[in-house]
């Protein structure tokens, strides 16, 4: 238990190291990155909660949330190697489950949308990444090598390989994305200004083939 404890340790940081540029060494990952604090406090408050110390757990998480900024229900499930970058305002929900090598932006909700009983969180694959200021709300899947742009509210199942953004969410984009670039919001379509401009150039079009007409004539006294 020891040994994997350890390893899984060292997956963090080296987790941290791989997708943040501004990591220089493991010394300062260690001392300095809250967002790996807020994981590693998770850890201890999920390892309690699963064993019936739900007290002692939900005071790990909310001192943890106290010192990090970061708020995550010790009943979720997240899988290895998960990296919370600069982590402010982050909430993960008490059924949220997320899977191997997942990346979050600051700002990013895991949450519910309403008081259902149950499973009412979302579920991410692996290898998802979610932007800055992104809500990812109910009780809806998110598949592999997903990427979710900054601000933007999913509200059902998204299939793998796809970009979202917009409010609500849509899937602009269905196919595997350059996993080395985890989000590059520069590059992301924007569906409502593609939209408009295929409106502008129509009007434009019918302006043109509209026939000209003469002034009219003014009516003699």
């Amino acid at each position: 238990m020891f040994v994997n404890m350890l390893r899984g340790i060292r997956e963090d940081i080296n987790a941290v190291i791989k997708d943040d540029p501004a990591a220089t060494s493991r010394a300062q990952v260690v001392l300095l990155y809250s967002g790996l604090h807020a994981i590693w406090a998770y850890r201890i408050s999920h390892a309690l909660h699963w064993r019936g110390f739900v007290f002692m757990a939900r005071a790990v998480s909310q001192l943890a949330r106290f010192f990090t900024g970061v708020e995550i229900h010790p009943g979720a499930k997240i899988g290895n190697r998960f990296f919370i970058d600069h982590g402010m305002g982050v909430i993960i929900g008490e059924t949220a489950i997320i899977g191997d090598d997942c990346l979050l932006y600051q700002g990013v909700t895991l949450g519910g949308t309403g008081n259902q009983i149950g499973k009412r969180h979302p579920s991410l694959a692996n290898r998802v990444v979610v932007g800055s200021g992104a809500k990812v709300l109910g009780n809806i899947n998110i598949g592999n090598d997903v990427r979710i742009g900054a601000n933007s509210v999913v509200l059902h199942d998204v299939p793998a390989h796809s970009t979202v953004v917009g409010i609500p969410g849509r899937v602009v984009r269905r196919k595997a994305s350059d996993l080395n670039n985890a989000l590059a919001h520069q590059n992301l379509p924007d569906p409502m200004m593609e939209a408009m401009l295929v409106l502008q150039q129509r009007i434009e079009d019918l302006e043109h083939q509209r026939p000209k007409k003469g002034a009219p004539k003014r009516r003699k006294k």
